[in-house]
């Protein structure tokens, strides 16, 4: 293959975006180190906004449309923080979040282990495994003791 043109900041942000949805702050962390005049890359985030390529409403909602089936709240709560987004935006998500926590931890413990602990041991290794997941200590313990199993009949 001939030499390509090297991709404009646009050509290199769409890019981006057709394989994910990303924050304008991602974005900037991602191209700053293709811009070439100081400003350029504002501008460039600034146009791709106005046409709404760049939607905080729509990272939030992939990251839990994609994340929230293995994840608990505090990991998600922490991956949308990393991208940058509005503490408002990501206080919703999270709120949102909490009302499913047990569920989504059950659905979690039961795909990796199935059944509950016949002794201290294997009951610290699956609450280990959910909280390093994300899941909070509510929701865990209630996982783990069975008790959640025993609520859903």
């Amino acid at each position: 293959m001939a030499t390509s043109t090297p991709l404009s900041l646009t050509g290199r942000a769409l890019r981006l975006l057709s394989a994910r949805e990303h924050s304008r702050a991602e974005l900037e962390r991602k191209l700053a180190q293709y811009e070439e005049t100081p400003g350029a890359l504002a501008k460039v985030l600034d146009a791709l906004a106005a046409k709404d390529f760049i939607n905080e409403d729509r990272v939030v909602a992939s990251v839990l449309h994609r994340r929230s089936a293995k994840l608990g709240t505090a990991r998600i709560k922490h991956e949308l923080q990393s991208k940058g987004l509005a503490p408002d935006a990501v206080a919703q998500a999270v709120t949102d979040l909490k009302a499913t926590e047990p569920e989504r931890a059950f659905a979690v413990w039961r795909k990796k282990f199935g059944t509950p602990a016949t002794n201290p041991t294997d009951r610290a290794k699956q609450v280990r495994f959910l909280a390093s997941r994300g899941f909070g200590g509510e929701a865990i313990a209630r996982v783990v003791s069975g008790a959640f199993d025993a609520d859903e009949g």
